[in-house]
């Protein structure tokens, strides 16, 4: 029988399951109530990024007048933006379900949303008096009859289209203006929700849509109205920095332009409240030239739910998750030196079930010793008031070398880093910008220390951000150590972004862009050939994305051989598992939970002695050859059985884990086991460790 052709499921449509996933969050009773509002946030925030990126990038295609089909997957452009289309609007219609479920919960909870129907007598004077202290001076307000050119809308803001119908009699009434038309911004800068006193135990909120709505007459007092409306809509816009070729400007001024020029690239979203009046919608089609390829979406009376992130807690910690606190490493001591105990052994937390304190401490330690001479760090996401970054120009102020690598092109982040960058070279740091074609998406740290005069390293790896605000909600393993090999090599890479011709070899780590692929190819064929020779072969991995048809292609070829596959992907994955001569020694599962899944793990069984790595780089192209990764081996024992003890931990949870199939339904990993939920379970064996 011959082989079935490898399948694969398409990335963008991967992407919207996955965010279905986190869509389930809200839904699921057994998550905290105000939790559940927050997730709905996430997904709504979620789904502006996917159209700004993905959908923008199909976009592309299409208006180049291309099929897109050798880089979609075999998927026709135009296509895929029909079929996005159709699921998005799907997802939007069942979030908004959700949402009103949640809010017929939270009545029963004595927390009411109201709108500007519901304002009580007693209401109205605080409504009104926060309107005019707060939001009115805020406002945007213009008036769109006879605007010779209509205002750009700016990305992912909220508006109210206001339509008005002047009384027959008013001085401002014209035979052709009796319908006038508006635009209110909604002010970012304010809270989105707004508490009203509490009556009788019970809490009021306010959106403050509404909070404009109820005072829309002193915002128009100058028109003679007998009727208005105000419904919102939305634009997201293209998010792909357009770079110009001025060999004159800077690096910075370069990407500073090009994100200064996304606030007016042309948008490929429109998503409007479904019950806007049919003339007003057709008003504001035409003015803003919206297109038939542009994506049109109906939605409900609210867009941008994910200010739903941040809704107010009211003191009812019932109603949100327990705060964890994150536990201290069994015998790596925060108030000694951090660097004389990673002299005599590697350390690994995992965060945030571990404290990040143990980054931060090491980083102030080693701006302080003055045996202490370089530090280099790679730079990709920062806190808003980083403590990583206010290290860091300590260390400078007391006379270290410090080089930093800071990728200006970090999506989302470009102008928080191009700040950082600024107050770096002001306080005398150096700066490394990265190489032309390539992100540097790596984390990685290094630290010369001159001891008995000789120069000794430290450093520490990790698969997430050097952030200690994500280090609370984002899962990731940071890796201490003085592993001569492995820090040599980290040098290397630092050597790399200054000298990008010179391509340098390495015995220990796995570097992207030119040595992943092939290093990972031959991990995996290492496991083909005990299973050839029938041996007991495995692989196991987690990972944020899988996407790359290449390493999708090896996992198949390992499955016919008969090597057992495990995967943990959070996010896309275009591996379809359990194909029959194709795929059936492949399993996968997505874990969506309190906590974002973000560390990268490869285990490869080697014959009862396994080989495991971490690593800063996902299974998509973009990492494998587009961006500066860098993956590494754990040699110490105890560590490495640690790590695959925590990825078992994962591969059992029958609580949070949706199985990835060929249909995408997100159906949940029951079994008749005990129940585990892996992000409980992990916190709970870190505290065991601690105990025994």
């Amino acid at each position: 029988m011959a082989k079935p052709k490898n399948e694969y499921i398409n990335r963008e449509i991967s992407w919207l399951h996955f965010n279905d996933r986190v869509l389930q969050e809200s839904a699921d009773k057994d998550v905290p109530l105000i939790e559940r509002l927050r997730f709905l946030g996430i997904f709504s925030n979620n789904l502006d990024e996917f159209f700004k990126v993905r959908y923008a990038t199909v976009k592309r295609i299409v208006d180049a007048g291309k099929s897109g089909k050798s880089v979609l997957g075999g998927e026709v452009a135009k296509d895929l933006l029909e079929e996005i289309t159709r699921v998005a609007i799907q997802l939007q219609a069942k979030s908004q379900a959700i949402l009103s479920q949640i809010e017929r919960e939270l009545a029963t909870e004595n927390i009411f949303i109201i709108d500007e129907t519901k304002v009580s007598e007693k209401q109205d004077a605080f409504v009104r008096d926060y309107f005019s202290r707060k939001v009115n001076p805020e406002l945007i307000t213009i008036i769109l009859n006879k605007l010779h050119e209509f205002p750009t809308l700016k990305d992912t803001a909220a508006y109210l289209a206001v339509r008005m119908v002047l009384k027959k009699d008013s001085k401002l009434n014209e035979t052709d203006d009796r319908i006038q038309y508006a635009l209110i911004e909604i002010p970012r800068r304010l809270n989105r929700f707004v508490v009203l006193p509490e009556e009788d135990g019970k809490n009021y909120i306010m959106i403050l849509d509404d909070v404009i709505r109820y005072c829309m007459g002193q915002i128009f007092t100058m028109f003679d109205y007998e009727d208005i409306l105000a419904h919102m809509i939305k634009i997201t816009r293209d998010a792909e920095l357009d770079m110009d070729n001025d060999l004159s400007k800077s690096f910075i001024d370069k990407i500073s332009s090009s994100v200064e020029h996304r606030k007016i690239s042309n948008p490929v979203r429109f998503v409007y409240d479904k019950r806007i009046k049919m003339d007003t919608l057709r008003f504001l089609k035409d003015k803003m030239n919206i297109e038939e390829t542009d994506s049109v979406i109906p939605g409900g009376r609210y867009h941008n739910r994910r200010d739903y992130m941040g809704f107010p807690s009211l003191g009812r910690d019932d109603l949100q998750y327990k705060k964890i606190t994150p536990l201290p490493v069994k015998n790596f001591q925060l108030q000694g030196s951090i660097l004389n105990q990673i002299a005599e052994r590697d350390y690994m937390i995992y965060t945030p079930y571990q404290t990040y304190s143990y980054v931060i401490n090491f980083l102030k330690e080693a701006a302080l010793d003055p045996q202490v001479k370089k530090i280099k760090l790679t730079v990709y996401r920062l806190a808003n008031n980083s403590q990583v970054a206010a290290a860091l120009i300590n260390a400078a102020k007391n006379g270290k070398e410090v080089t930093v690598q800071i990728e200006l092109q970090a999506r989302f982040d470009e102008q928080a880093n191009i700040k950082y960058a600024n107050t770096f070279q002001e306080e005398g740091i150096r700066l490394i910008f990265g190489i032309p074609g390539l992100k540097v998406h790596t984390k990685v740290c290094f630290i010369e220390r001159e001891e008995e005069g000789l120069l000794k390293r430290y450093g520490f790896i990790s698969t997430g951000n050097f952030n200690e605000s994500t280090a609370k909600i984002y899962t990731d393993y940071t890796l201490f150590t003085t592993h001569e090999g492995i820090l040599k090599e980290v040098n290397k890479v630092f050597s790399f972004f200054e000298v990008p011709y010179k391509i340098n070899k390495y015995k220990h780590l796995i570097v992207s862009p030119h040595y992943t692929i092939n290093v990972f190819n031959k991990l995996i064929d290492n496991e083909i050939a005990y299973a050839i020779v029938g041996k007991p072969a495995n692989i196991k991995i987690k990972m944020n994305s899988f996407t790359s048809y290449k390493m999708v292609d090896k996992l198949y070829e390992a499955s016919r051989a008969g090597v057992k596959v495990q995967l943990i992907i959070r996010g896309i994955c275009c591996l379809i598992p359990g194909v029959e001569g194709m795929s059936e020694n492949i399993e996968a599962i997505s874990i969506v939970d309190k906590f974002l899944e973000h560390p990268r793990v490869f285990i490869f069984g080697n014959d009862g002695n396994p080989k495991v790595y971490i690593s800063s780089a996902d299974w998509m192209t973009r990492n494998l050859v587009y961006r500066v990764e860098v993956g590494c081996p754990i040699y110490d024992e105890s560590i490495k059985q640690e790590l695959i003890d925590t990825f078992e931990i994962c591969w059992n949870d029958n609580v949070k884990a949706r199985l990835f199939s060929k249909t995408q339904d997100n159906s949940y990993k029951n079994d008749s086991k005990n129940k585990v939920r892996s992000q409980f379970a992990i916190y709970d064996y870190y505290k065991k460790k601690l105990e025994a």
